[in-house]
């Protein structure tokens, strides 16, 4: 079952550090990029996945094709993407053993999530962590990686 108490969603978003932002947007009336930027002034390091954009530099960060491609390991993988094309990001967060993934208001896998969760991965769905921040009174992150 999807994680949603406020107890782990603040643990969460207070042990994360990296994270992989798949359907990243570089138009900044998209809520990707809104999300991308608010996490980035938040202390967070943002990196960006669309292969449609893999190459090109978006809020100061490479913008990689898929997980495979990613430099460096990320604490969660974060979903802008329909429903419907989770699928296979999933496949490879598991894969990668990535520890989270979050997937934004909207975007439900039940079937995705219990894999996920199955292989030992904690699983937030249809929430968005810039609106969970200020609610759970999350403080910026502050200095490196743990």
């Amino acid at each position: 079952m999807p994680t949603h108490t406020p107890e782990a969603l603040r643990a969460i978003l207070t042990s994360i550090r990296t994270i992989a932002l798949v359907g990243a947007s570089n138009k900044s009336h998209r809520p990707s990029h809104e999300v991308m930027a608010y996490m980035q002034s938040r202390g967070y390091r943002v990196i960006p996945v669309n292969p449609k954009l893999a190459g090109q530099q978006l809020l100061g960060e490479t913008v990689y094709a898929d997980l495979n491609a990613l430099p460096e390991p990320v604490d969660m993988v974060e979903l802008f993407l329909a429903p419907e094309r989770t699928g296979p990001v999933i496949n490879a967060a598991i894969k990668l053993n990535i520890p989270v993934v979050w997937m934004q208001v909207g975007v439900i896998n039940e079937e995705g999530a219990r894999k996920a969760e199955a292989a030992g991965l904690t699983v937030v769905m249809d929430r968005c962590p810039k609106q969970e921040i200020p609610r759970l009174g999350v403080p910026p992150i502050t200095g490196g990686s743990l």
